[in-house]
């Protein structure tokens, strides 16, 4: 192992599957998660110097599982029998299996407790905190930033979630079969949240924030791995990385938003999209069509087109339409809209916008002021226009998105041409 940045994401990779064993072998999660902690720092700290075991996994079952069964002695040494079911879990030849043996240093337990992190007796706020804490190895501190909140405030919140899946006779199993898809359903979208918070960061100073659409891709391509016929699995994946190869031309050398129809294309990931052409490629020919493969399929769209105004807009239109009908959601109608507009002009997208004045979920939202700022621009209504960005950049708690939303309303003003 090379450099640090390595170590740290094999550590990150690792940490599911080990927190996974535990959870199978005792069933405390605190308990558990400690002790993984523990053996992550004692892993951070040797191996550097002696060198990466030649299986990483069950060397920190092992010490993990050490760990644990010290805590449970020194807690409870009062409890003969206790003590005498710790002593029995603790033999190394147990605790780290020979590779390809099925034990616990082999066996990989990801998408088992993502399911378990998005239990139905959670809010989708802490199944998203809980999710980067435990699948994705984040320490409290770093989950915290995540939420834009103090670490004592996370460290709690995420302590409540533990106890509520508790409460709600949560195991650390696959969840019954006739739960599986709408559970699948909830991990889905965890991860789909974790990846629009870092593709744009709902506030503070910078657009992105690349450590959060980095986990959720890596997330997303365990699930990927562990159910590789699931075609909404390789939908989402495939819109994320259709979406995060547009990353290095987003923002200019200032930090400054550049939107879609002027970023440089050339600076695109061509990798990226080309494995994700090829799994939503893959994925809509399989079965039938999802809510993560159409907007894949959107995505792709734009990522072939060498303009933006060579887009297939009205492949775009329809495939938004198609999206509407089988998951409505007011952001769906608000990008039909611009699609509508682009193939039927911006009478017709503004008169879209309108089924949205009195959808409670869009009150206060700053996206369908610029979306209408937009469009009321391309109709040849600068004032109006530039109502709606100044209306949107007071909405929004972005700091890119708020000088960009100000220059496009300056750039309006009556005087903008004088100057």
């Amino acid at each position: 192992m090379s450099t640090p940045e390595r170590l740290g994401d094999l550590l990150r990779e690792l940490a599911p599957r080990v927190l996974g064993a535990l959870l199978r072998r005792h069933g405390e999660f605190d308990s558990c998660e400690d002790a993984v902690q523990e053996a992550l720092l004692a892993a951070a700290t040797q191996w550097p110097e002696e060198g990466v075991p030649d299986n990483p996994t069950a060397w920190l079952v092992t010490v993990a599982s050490r760990r644990l069964v010290d805590h449970v002695r020194s807690e409870q040494a009062r409890r003969r029998r206790e003590a005498a079911v710790a002593a029995r879990e603790a033999p190394d030849a147990d605790l780290a299996p020979a590779p390809g043996d099925g034990g616990p240093g082999d066996r990989d337990d990801t998408l088992t407790l993502l399911f378990l992190c998005c239990h139905p007796a959670l809010t989708p706020a802490s199944q998203v905190a809980l999710t980067l804490r435990a699948v994705g190895g984040l320490t409290t501190a770093e989950v915290a930033r995540a939420f834009l909140v103090p670490e004592a405030t996370m460290a709690p919140r995420i302590s409540r979630a533990k106890q509520r899946i508790r409460a709600a006779g949560g195991s650390f199993a696959p969840p019954p079969a006739a739960e599986r898809a709408e559970r699948l359903g909830a991990v889905l979208h965890v991860l789909y949240l974790i990846f629009n918070e870092g593709y744009t960061a709902s506030s503070g100073p910078d657009l992105q924030r690349h450590e959060l659409t980095e986990e959720a891709i890596r997330l997303t391509r365990m699930v990927h791995r562990s159910l590789p016929g699931d075609s909404e699995v390789a939908g989402l994946l495939a819109l994320m990385l259709l979406t995060d190869a547009r990353r290095p031309s987003r923002t200019g050398p200032d930090g400054a938003l550049v939107p879609l129809a002027e970023q440089d294309r050339s600076r695109w990931d061509a990798a990226m999209i080309e494995e994700g052409t090829a799994l939503v490629a893959g994925a809509m020919a399989a079965s039938p069509l999802g809510p993560y493969q159409l907007q894949a399929a959107i995505a792709a769209l734009h990522v072939q087109a060498p303009r933006d105004e060579d887009a297939d807009w009205e492949q775009i239109r329809v495939l938004y339409r198609i999206l509407g009908r089988i998951a409505p959601n007011p952001m769906v109608t608000l990008n039909h809209a611009v699609a509508v507009a682009k193939t039927r002009g911006p009478r017709a997208g503004l008169e879209m916008l309108e089924t949205l004045d009195g959808d409670a979920r869009m009150q206060g939202h700053h996206r369908l002021h610029a979306v209408r700022g937009y469009l009321l621009e391309l109709a040849g209504e600068p004032a109006a226009a530039r109502e709606g960005y100044q209306a949107a950049a007071r909405l929004t708690t972005s700091l890119p998105e708020q000088r960009y939303l100000r220059d496009q309303a300056a750039r309006l003003a009556p005087d903008a041409g004088e100057h």
